[in-house]
């Protein structure tokens, strides 16, 4: 999978990454947009200067929409990745958004580390997006 075609997929299933926080967070968009800002500034996944609106929100979801800003597609694969529901990526683009946030979120030593460290129900989902990502990520550092 070449780096550009892994981060076109990436940028094209962001907002379906948002759009499953919209779909399974507890609460109505302003409150959804309220929790996804909060978490980004106490988790240090992001530091958004405002907090968005719940149409804001909707909008970074849709595919035609405004393209989501990285601290909420990261905040987003944060939530996700600790819900009970244990959703996963619905298509092969927003794997390549969940698996290219999950390398950003934290510092991994390798690979392993980083497939060890999802939850159980995300491994086989993500195992080519986060293969492809750790591709991505390291060609990046020896640029």
């Amino acid at each position: 999978m070449p780096q550009d075609s892994f981060y076109a997929k990436v940028r094209r299933g962001l907002p379906a990454l948002v759009g499953q926080w919209l779909t399974l967070g507890q609460g109505d968009e302003d409150r959804l947009a309220l929790l996804l800002a909060e978490t980004a500034r106490v988790t240090r996944v992001g530091r958004p200067e405002t907090t968005p609106s719940g149409a804001t929100l909707v909008d970074w979801s849709r595919p035609d929409g405004e393209e989501p800003p990285l601290w909420a597609a990261r905040t987003a694969t944060f939530l996700l990745s600790q819900m009970p529901a244990r959703p996963t990526p619905a298509d092969d683009d927003e794997a390549c958004a969940w698996a290219y946030c999950w390398l950003r979120n934290r510092d991994f030593e390798d690979l392993e580390a980083a497939e060890q460290a999802l939850p159980e129900h995300l491994r086989e989902p993500l195992d080519a997006a986060l293969r492809a990502a750790w591709t991505d990520l390291k060609g990046l550092r020896l640029v």
